[in-house]
């Protein structure tokens, strides 16, 4: 049995991954962060109580600040494959904070990578970059386009890439860069700009909320489904050799554009519900990403399977339906309340 680390296991992506690789058989070990509050909802569907038989998932707290619990963590699992999927992800977010995107998305991957190495373990390691370290670069973006990123987020992104590569080529180390372009699902995060669109909607369609305030509509970016692409992190680390790969589906739409199909899959006119906030400007924007995965196609055989008018009824449909659950939930509660005075 194969085992996985996953640090960032809670987040979108880290979920789908887990679940990828538990329908693979794997052992699966997951880097959780310590809170006062739970934030295992989107593995809950799979955690089960180590003390059960047959237990493949394992969750382990630490912190991708922590070098020293990353050694003793992959000393201890001894994973065959490693995930980094931890970071300030937030572009926006990175503005506000540069300090701490830089010391966690940047130096978080060296501290992971000198654990490996220390560690002296033989394991395959994904980087999780992104389409953000393009930045301006003239669309469509490869494997071969210089990186000329326009947020914090997107420099620290950089730097992990190239620390992946050095640890490669210096050490040896099987290291992959995953250079992943804007990928979206139901578990989302709620402050990015796709799942702030279709969570909105859903609101206002039971007259929660009457509108959604955004930032620059006209953005453009190649958006596909991130169940799509946890396949192609694991597909990257089955290869002979390591390489660097571009995970996209080769369209690009606006913000806009995402907005008129949300908006008209639900019936509602986006004119009538959708307000600009300054507030969600950046300093430095990326006007158009949009990538060629000709590589990926040849070498990993990987090619998307949801497209964009797809992947936004998912998410209207999810949010829309998480709405109507809650509020049966609301209803039966309402009806046991009133039982209850009325005895």
């Amino acid at each position: 049995m194969k085992k996985a680390l996953i640090t960032g296991i809670t987040g979108q992506d880290g979920s789908y991954l887990a679940e990828f690789l538990l329908s693979k058989g794997y052992e699966v070990h997951g880097l959780i962060r310590r809170s006062s509050t739970f934030n295992t909802e989107r593995i809950d569907h799979i955690y089960v109580d180590p003390h059960e038989s047959n237990v493949r998932l394992f969750l382990h707290y630490g912190d991708i600040t922590d070098s020293g619990q990353l050694t003793n963590l992959i000393y201890n699992i001894q994973p065959d494959e490693i995930y980094h999927l931890a970071a300030q992800s937030h572009v926006r977010v990175s503005f506000d904070m540069p300090e701490f995107t830089g010391d966690v998305t940047g130096i978080g991957t060296t501290r992971l990578l000198e654990a490996i190495r220390r560690s002296g373990i033989k394991t395959r390691y994904y980087q999780a970059s992104s389409s953000e370290m393009f930045g301006d670069a003239p669309p469509p973006q490869n494997e071969e386009t210089p990186f000329r990123p326009r947020s914090p987020y997107g420099v620290a992104k950089v730097y992990a890439y190239w620390m992946a590569r050095n640890y490669r080529e210096g050490y040896k180390l099987f290291a992959v860069n995953g250079i992943l372009f804007n990928h979206e699902s139901p578990r989302r995060g709620e402050t990015f700009v796709t799942r702030k669109i279709t969570k909105g909607l859903a609101r206002i369609k039971y007259g929660l909320q009457d509108k959604v305030y955004l930032g620059n509509l006209k953005a453009k970016r190649d958006w596909g489904y991130a169940k799509d692409f946890v396949e192609a992190m694991w597909l990257m680390l089955q290869q002979e050799e390591p390489d660097d790969y571009v995970i996209a589906t080769g369209e690009s739409h606006s913000v806009k554009e995402f907005l008129e199909e949300a908006f008209g899959y639900a019936g509602l006119d986006l004119r009538d519900h959708v307000g600009i906030d300054p507030r969600y400007l950046r300093p430095t924007d990326v006007d158009f990403l949009q990538g060629d995965a000709s590589k990926a196609k040849k070498k990993l055989h990987w090619e998307p399977r949801v497209k964009f008018k797809e992947l936004v009824r998912i998410m209207v449909d999810a949010d829309l339906r998480n709405l109507e659950e809650m509020k049966s939930c609301q209803d039966v509660i309402r009806k046991l309340s009133n039982n209850k005075r009325t005895v």
